[in-house]
């Protein structure tokens, strides 16, 4: 892209206007990223981590001191009894899929109290007698209660669906694809609260996919009692190639373990085959470039929010997650966004992302992710399901200046087709 014309200059101009007025929530989010490194440190320090962790293992893997130690190192990140740190997970939606599955058992029910979860976790759900193994197929119960209009949770409808069945408690700590504001771990430890009061034996689970690093605490060091993340995204630093994690009680991660591999063998088994090395320093380089992708997120807020459109969450309100989401008019200003934000990548620059039918997604996506790892949401990336209201998801970025750049590329994007006016800032 040439970074000339009218438009782009009248961008910068807007650009540092955008950054005097988002200095304060800067600031603030420096100070979090520094205390959450420091505490990485100290999990490092706590357990002697040292070069001969990195080496991995093969076959079975046995006596794996590195896999060992990097779930103990987790688990003491986390504020957890306990965690498990696996290449083996494949994706997000596997892990929270390993760790259901390790929950429940036939004739239980899962209630979903922060509305409808994630498109991908649709299908692990399922339907009675669907045949492919979902949830409900083994003979478990699935409800979710909606949030009410100001996002908050519904405890009446709640405290009706909760019976003798319900087993797991799941709250999706992040909007999704959703427009309301993500929970807070204050929050989260709230609704912990109030569930074990109206039922002490439900398992509280929480996805915490998008949200580590975020806030000086975790869902864990609130009383949940499992919480389950992708490396791919905030704790592997950008450097993990793979793989997810679950952190919580001991018998909870137990459970989970043997779901992941088989009953007996849980956690004990499992060659890292190289990858320790990256799963250690990726989590070393965590709450720094967390840290970036949140400021980067501000910036968005501001830029767009100066040019009229509708963010949530506003730049200046508190952050529990990467994710900026973006309302637009139509379907037309949606796509320019996401093809501005994949124009101003470093790997796939020059391809055009289109909407299409994604695997275990609903409705036609389009998802801009030039990233270095394949679906790496550290990494600046966007994605939108092409459906009303037409709201773009933007999250990552593993320096600052790159998503300042991303946004810019966006906003030009959007001028170049006439989609939106980027007027002269004036003071």
């Amino acid at each position: 892209m040439k970074r000339q014309g009218s438009n782009w200059l009248a961008l910068t101009k807007r650009a540092e206007a955008a950054e005097e007025q988002a200095a304060p929530v800067f600031r603030s989010i420096d100070g979090i990223a520094e205390r959450n490194q420091w505490k990485v440190i100290d999990a490092f320090q706590k357990h002697r981590v040292s070069d001969f962790h990195f080496n991995g293992s093969t076959g079975y893997g046995y006596n794996d001191t590195g896999r060992e130690v990097l779930d103990l190192v987790y688990a003491d990140v986390m504020g957890a009894e306990a965690a498990l740190v696996r290449p083996h997970f494949v994706s997000g939606t596997h892990t929270i899929s390993c760790a259901l599955f390790g929950l429940l058992r036939p004739g239980d029910e899962l209630l979903y109290i922060t509305g409808r979860p994630y498109d991908t976790l649709h299908k692990v759900i399922g339907k009675p007698g669907d045949g492919k193994g979902s949830l409900q197929d083994f003979g478990i119960t699935y409800c979710e209660v909606a949030p009410l209009a100001d996002g908050s949770i519904d405890w009446d409808t709640v405290s009706s669906k909760i019976t003798e069945r319900t087993r797991v408690i799941g709250i999706q700590r992040s909007r999704g694809y959703d427009w309301r504001a993500s929970y807070t771990v204050a929050q989260i430890g709230e609704m912990t609260e109030r569930v074990k009061a109206l039922k002490p034996d439900v398992y509280v689970f929480v996805d915490n996919c998008y949200g580590e690093f975020t806030e000086e605490l975790e869902p864990t060091q609130v009383g949940v009692d499992l919480m389950a993340g992708s490396l791919i995204k905030n704790p592997g630093g950008g450097i993990a190639p793979t793989g997810g994690y679950v952190a919580g009680t001991k018998h909870a991660v137990e459970l989970t373990a043997y779901r992941l591999t088989a009953p007996g063998i849980g956690g004990e088994v499992g060659a890292t085959l190289g990858t320790l090395r990256a799963m250690y320093q990726g989590l070393f380089l965590a709450p720094h470039l967390v840290g970036q992708a949140l400021k980067g997120s501000v910036f968005g807020a501001v830029m767009f929010e100066m040019l009229g459109f509708e963010s949530n969450p506003r730049f200046d309100a508190p952050r529990t997650d990467l994710i900026q989401a973006i309302r637009f008019k139509d379907a037309e200003q949606l796509i320019a966004f996401v093809q501005g934000v994949q124009r101003a990548s470093a790997v796939d620059s020059h391809v055009v992302p289109e909407p299409w039918d994604m695997p275990g997604y609903e409705h036609p996506v389009i998802m801009a992710a030039g990233t270095f790892m394949q679906g790496g949401s550290l990494e600046l990336s966007a994605d939108a399901p092409i459906r009303e209201p037409y709201i773009a998801y933007m999250q990552g970025g593993l320096t600052y200046a790159h998503v300042k750049y991303g946004v810019l590329n966006a906003l030009a994007m959007l001028a170049d087709r006439e989609l939106v006016v980027i007027k002269p800032h004036t003071t």
